[in-house]
């Protein structure tokens, strides 16, 4: 799940730099104002990468991604943009888990597999043929 969540961070980060170049054409928004806000949610885009699978990490995405669409009201294009990388999370996080599960799966039946046989242990309450 983390390579795929981080993935789909990666280019939201790229989105969300490009946004604040199409942000600074806007005359009503202030350049230091348009970079501080992009920075920040450039950094929380990196930082969610490291916390993507600790508990709570997945939330914190969806509320990047909540705040992406939302995004929208500056820049119209964002609503568009921000619901398709809320699509890409969310399939980031369902077949990301569905690979990690398939993972460990293989896993134990490779350790099982590993195992030598065991024979069984007679059982003496029956007895021997002679």
């Amino acid at each position: 799940m983390r390579t795929l969540c981080a993935s789909t961070l990666i280019g939201e980060f790229f989105v969300v730099g490009f946004a604040g170049l199409v942000a600074m054409k806007d005359p009503d928004l202030a350049t230091s104002t348009v970079w501080t806000v992009s920075g920040i949610a450039m950094f929380l885009c990196l930082a969610l990468c490291g916390v993507v699978t600790r508990p709570g990490g997945v939330a914190l995405g969806w509320a990047f991604q909540i705040a992406l669409i939302a995004s929208g009201f500056v820049i119209p294009t964002m609503f568009f943009m921000g619901a398709i990388f809320a699509a890409l999370w969310w399939a980031s996080v369902h077949y990301g888990r569905k690979i990690d599960e398939a993972k460990a799966r293989f896993a134990r039946q490779a350790d099982q597999a590993a195992q030598p046989d065991r024979a069984p242990l007679a059982d003496s309450s029956t007895p021997d043929a002679v």
